[in-house]
């Protein structure tokens, strides 16, 4: 059985050779770019696998990269890195159509599975996601104001916007976030901004 591809596009040359290690002993097929505009030409025919991408970087960045593919026709699953946990920025590369994204440095099984599952998800065969549902079923056990809490949270706002926005205190806005995490089993803000937008609440 063929081994999975993973196109790797970032400018930094040591984290290409990290990730391409990495990889490589994961079982992968590891193809590197050290910009969007190679990786678009390389897939200017028809590619395979998924796509893992730096979000900063000169010229053309991963959003932008990620917008030109999908205008381009391109339907490869793309996972996104940032050295910069930026949660708007996070929801934006989302709804354009990223399917995770990570935060540098990250633990390597924490690439590793989010790679498996951006490949599992652009098998057509694959059913609906059993853990986003259950997802689901635990934001419907969420109060009004927890819903509330977490709209503003995946919209980028801070506690204190929040809590300008609801007419609490931020101290406040920290408890509904605690629990918040706790109800939706949440490891991480990105993982609970992941998950929200993957559920189409954001």
């Amino acid at each position: 059985m063929a081994a999975d591809v993973v196109h790797v596009v970032d400018d930094d040359a040591a984290m290409r050779d990290s990730l391409a290690f990495l990889l490589d002993t994961a079982g992968f097929q590891v193809v590197l770019y050290e910009d969007g505009r190679r990786l678009l030409d390389a897939l200017a025919g028809a590619g395979t696998g998924c796509i893992l991408t730096d979000i900063r970087m000169p010229e053309i960045d991963g959003l932008e990269l990620l917008r030109r593919l999908r205008a381009a026709g391109h339907t490869l699953p793309v996972v996104m890195m940032t050295g910069h946990g930026d949660v708007p920025l996070a929801v934006e590369a989302m709804k354009l159509g990223a399917c995770d994204f990570i935060e540098k440095p990250f633990d390597d099984e924490v690439l590793l599975q989010a790679l498996h599952s951006a490949l599992r998800r652009a098998d057509p065969a694959e059913p609906a996601d059993p853990a986003l549902q259950a997802f689901l079923r635990r934001v419907a056990t969420l109060s009004e104001r927890e819903r509330q809490v977490l709209h503003h949270l995946v919209g980028g706002g801070t506690s204190k916007e929040i809590g300008r926005a609801l007419a609490i205190s931020p101290r406040t806005v920290e408890i509904y976030r605690a629990k918040l995490m706790t109800k939706t089993q949440a490891g991480s803000l990105q993982e609970l901004v992941r998950w929200a937008v993957l559920a189409g609440l954001a």
